[in-house]
């Protein structure tokens, strides 16, 4: 299981969030994974895993294959080669729907919700088997489905928004409406794409711990260019340039290392 260890603060001054993974079995591994388009290579003969109960960033500067990366494991972009098993299932092949249904939960970098419904019937929506836009207006609200939705509107920081429309949430709520849409379903595995953009200091720190505590039940890889965001809760950090595998380890690791700040952090 994961731990949130005590708050520390960084050279910024800012409490730092740590989230550390004490499980040691991999619940994703991809391996020499490439992918073409037009003769370019957007990721090439990437191979990483990660933990069950593991929170890990993904970094690295435009145009290095991460949400590439993110669209190949969710069904998005089928590789040019390589293999992507998830819980020892090969996810390449299969259809977007059905690596949602084998357990696996994807955000885009732009929110994507209903502005016209209510976040109570957003959240309706996820329900595995549950009801259509139409359908969820009018169906009959059923305990166990109430009690979900009310733990994770909590979990989400929306609690006291559930009758509110989501298109008159702040651009931050949306994020976070959007990863609760993605709680309902209860992905093992979370992928998401630059969860903070666009939000205040308080809510990228009340991000980071939401982050952190999504990670004690499930595996969450995230993707960010805000580092001071990622050194708040990175235990482990993944660095790409040009669809390769450039470092990894700790944050403090990847920031010592001379090929990172030679084409990232030192631009």
């Amino acid at each position: 299981m994961s731990a949130v260890l005590p708050l520390s603060t960084s050279n910024s001054g800012n409490p730092t969030v740590s989230c550390v993974s004490s499980a040691m079995e991999q619940i994703l591994q991809v391996e020499d994974l490439t992918v073409s388009f037009d003769g370019f290579k957007a990721v090439d003969a990437l191979s990483l895993s990660i933990q069950r109960d593991e929170l890990r960033v993904i970094i690295g500067p435009n145009g290095a294959g991460k949400t590439t990366l993110l669209d190949m494991i969710c069904g998005k972009t089928r590789p040019s080669s390589g293999s992507v098993r998830f819980n020892g299932r090969e996810l390449v092949g299969l259809s977007e729907h059905e690596i949602v249904r084998a357990g696996v939960g994807r955000k885009f970098q732009t929110p994507s919700v209903y502005e016209d419904l209510t976040v109570m019937e957003n959240f309706e929506i996820s329900i595995p088997g549950g009801q259509d836009v139409l359908g969820s207006i009018f169906f009959r609200r059923k305990a166990h489905v109430l009690e979900r939705i009310h733990a994770v509107a909590q979990e989400v920081f929306l609690q006291s928004m559930l009758q509110h429309r989501a298109g008159r949430l702040s651009h931050g709520q949306k994020q976070w409406l959007e990863i609760g849409m993605l709680l309902i379903q209860a992905p093992e595995l979370l992928l998401l794409d630059e969860p903070v953009a666009g939000m205040s200091p308080r809510e990228r720190e009340q991000t980071g711990e939401l982050l952190c505590r999504i990670s004690r039940g499930k595996s969450v890889i995230v993707i960010e260019h805000d580092m001071d965001f990622v050194r708040r809760i990175a235990s482990k950090v993944t660095v790409l340039h040009q669809g390769r595998l450039l470092s990894e380890g700790s944050p403090a690791q990847v920031q010592s290392d001379p090929r990172v700040i030679d084409v990232y952090l030192g631009h």
